[in-house]
């Protein structure tokens, strides 16, 4: 049996043919000569209205059809009566393919709390909010690949399962087989990992970036896409314990190309999204604009969400090093007269999402890239500038949001490398074949990460990062 889309049909020139459509019900109206449904079958925004004569098929056919229920439509496709919507279905045969009882199912046709739909996550596809995020999010998929494909990159999968943790954090999730009411133990009396399945302290992988510089320096320009795991006892809006990364790492580019490929590859998942998704973000835009309403005026989005997202894309980014823009906001009227939460006192300073905020919504008034970090707030692999207090990293800074891109030119200079890690107190023989790519074939090589749902979430608006991801993974919460 041919099946038609909800999408293809609304799209089409086929009024006057007989079209089936399967598909879940958003609503039922109507009176005891007609029904009114309204059906979505999740390939767009819209819903098709499905017209059904209860004087012709009689009332039992529309019995068990309820808010949720999944049906069969078979009717002739009209213009419709009605304002908002190209076509309606004249239906000549209605089959309940599932039902759902009204008195059970929690996603009934009025406005539900997005903590709600957490606590239903297993339903929460179905709402308009959601299916549009996650069209969103796969349309972004798919501009991830399609761009690195483009400029010859090459996808490399790396191990979810590591023996480093590589931002040296230590905020990792074990992975052992061993028993956990009795381990064997050392001599010393701790646990002996040399019996465990891989002979050694296993944990779920934080970034794929070690991995990939070994990958680069043979294939030269290399993204790994895939989940990353952190162990951060953290509830915030920003923070997920499971979450995906894309992860460029390219051979021969310094710090300014790396800049480059970061603010290309950001314009372009934006301009693609703005091209693919427009009836899913203006539904999102709206969705915000009705909650602004009842927000005070310095808690809303300062800016609507497609002219956020074309302030990005029409914008060259602004770029300028750490210590410039901590003299920006050391002399800024919110850190003089305190109102920043983190005062802004000079180098050393952990900019904090206030401060990259402003920075790019009052100050700049675009995309802003903050390079020259000082190594001490900076990650080991970081190559060190000759003054000897800073390093070649750059962050990627958004309105609304702060933070979107992290990364750095990688130190390629062995000697200096060591002497980094023992500062640290990083353990070399953990990595001795890092430092061997350090040793055979050394080269200067760059690259970044991009949290994938913060990407979601500033393209979206939405505000909180567990509604952008299927199944949120936080403390306390693998329910699903």
């Amino acid at each position: 049996m041919k099946r038609e889309s909800v999408k293809a049909l609304l799209a089409s020139e086929k009024a006057g043919a007989e079209v089936t459509l399967s598909a879940w019900v958003r609503t039922k109206r109507g009176s005891k000569n007609v029904a009114f449904i309204a059906l979505n079958d999740g390939s767009t925004q819209h819903n098709v209205q499905v017209v059904v004569d209860l004087e012709k098929m009689g009332e039992e056919t529309v019995e068990k059809v309820t808010t949720g229920s999944c049906i069969r439509v078979t009717g002739q496709l009209v213009e419709s009566q009605g304002s908002g919507q190209k076509y309606e279905i004249e239906a000549s045969k209605v089959e309940v393919l599932g039902e759902a009882d009204a008195n059970e199912y929690p996603l009934q046709p009025k406005k539900h709390s997005l903590e709600f739909l957490r606590e239903n996550a297993h339903l929460r596809f179905r709402t308009s909010t959601f299916s549009a995020v996650s069209r969103i999010r796969h349309t972004l998929i798919f501009a991830v690949h399609n761009f690195f494909n483009s400029r010859g990159f090459y996808n490399i999968h790396t191990p979810i399962i590591t023996g480093s943790d590589a931002e040296g954090a230590g905020e990792t999730f074990n992975v052992s087989t061993l028993d956990k009411k009795n381990p064997p133990l050392t001599e010393e009396g701790e646990i002996d990992y040399k019996k465990d399945f891989f002979g050694k302290l296993t944990n779920l992988t934080v970034s794929g970036q070690l991995e990939a510089e070994a990958a680069a320096m043979a294939l030269g320009k290399v993204y790994t896409f895939g989940p990353t795991f952190r162990a951060e006892n953290s509830n915030t809006t920003r923070h997920l314990a499971e979450f995906w990364m894309i992860e460029p790492e390219v051979a021969f580019n310094e710090l300014e190309d790396n800049i480059d490929l970061a603010e290309d590859f950001m314009k372009y998942m934006i301009a693609y999204t703005l091209e693919n998704c427009h009836d899913d973000l203006v539904y999102l835009e709206n969705r915000i604009i009705e909650e602004d309403k009842n927000k005070k005026a310095e808690d809303r989005q300062p800016m609507d969400l497609i002219e956020k997202l074309k302030f990005v894309v029409e914008n060259d980014f602004e770029r300028l090093t750490y210590t410039e823009a901590i003299e920006i906001l050391r002399n800024s009227k919110p850190n003089k007269k305190k109102k920043f939460q983190y005062p802004v006192e000079g180098f050393g300073t952990d900019l904090q999402s206030e401060h990259e905020r402003y920075l790019v919504e009052k100050h700049f008034k675009k995309p802003v890239v903050l390079t020259d970090y000082p190594k001490e707030i900076k990650a080991f692999y970081m190559r060190q500038n000759e003054d000897g207090k800073t390093v070649r990293a750059m962050d990627i800074l958004f309105p609304g949001i702060g933070e979107m891109v992290g990364g750095s030119q990688r130190e390629e200079r062995l000697d200096l490398l060591l002497n980094r890690m023992e500062e640290m107190d990083i353990e070399k023989e953990e990595l001795w074949w890092y430092l061997e790519l350090r040793k055979f074939g050394t080269a200067p090589h760059s690259g970044f990460g991009l949290g994938f749902e913060r990407l979601v979430q500033f393209v979206t608006g939405m505000g909180n990062i567990r509604d952008v991801i299927p199944f949120p993974r936080t403390p306390k919460n693998a329910e699903f």
